[in-house]
């Protein structure tokens, strides 16, 4: 458990077109996926977990959720959602998941909220899993950077990797792909199922 104090946020408003229903509120294992994604930010130390969009009423019933809110930018992409959840977070530092990770443990946002106070120039942390930027896997320093995404959704931008340009930034190599491995379609869902009994540990040993 981290002993830097940290907001934890799930976002849960993503539409789930391919897979063809909620994806924030389908049960896996007999969990909803974001009581699965807030277990590993409470377990981490999240001194408090923050739903944004989605179904708030039944949210709010999920026991790891302390408070779901709505998006401020509704059907406007992961950027409106990340901005609405720093403007909320009552810590600097806010670590910011996607709902759909159901391999996901305390072990990622710890080793997220590591890389980024420790690197104070920077204004996220962020996971880079087999080459590719994992934009909704990261920890954020509010003060440095809710300006910049601001800006940039004010001049169009909705993807918040394109975001980086403008931040000073800490690449996290050392997560597994298990960390980010998400469900996007029923055919994803059967998968994890099928390997769910040989998931390995989300980070390396030698991070």
């Amino acid at each position: 458990m981290t002993a830097v104090p940290f907001t934890g946020v799930v976002l849960t408003g993503g539409r789930s077109t391919r897979m063809g229903q909620d994806k924030s509120l389908l049960r896996v294992g007999g969990r909803a996926l974001t009581s699965i994604v807030a277990t590993a930010l409470k377990e981490a130390g999240a001194t408090e977990v923050l739903a944004v969009g989605g179904d708030l009423a039944s949210l709010e019933q999920l026991p790891e959720i302390d408070l779901a809110i709505e998006d401020a930018f509704p059907c406007e992409g992961p950027l409106g959602g990340l901005i609405t959840a720093l403007d909320a977070a009552a810590n600097d530092i806010v670590v910011v998941l996607a709902c759909d990770t159901p391999r996901i443990d305390s072990t990622t946002p710890n080793h997220l909220v590591e890389c980024l106070s420790t690197s104070p120039t920077s204004a996220v942390a962020y996971a880079v899993v087999d080459g590719r930027a994992q934009p909704l896997t990261a920890a954020w320093k509010r003060s440095a950077a809710l300006p910049a995404l601001r800006n940039a959704f004010e001049r169009g931008e909705r993807a918040p990797r394109r975001v980086f340009q403008d931040l000073a930034v800490t690449e996290v190599t050392t997560l597994l792909p298990s960390s980010v491995d998400d469900l996007d379609s029923p055919a994803d869902l059967q998968r994890y199922a099928a390997e769910a009994a040989t998931f390995p540990s989300p980070t390396k040993d030698n991070r």
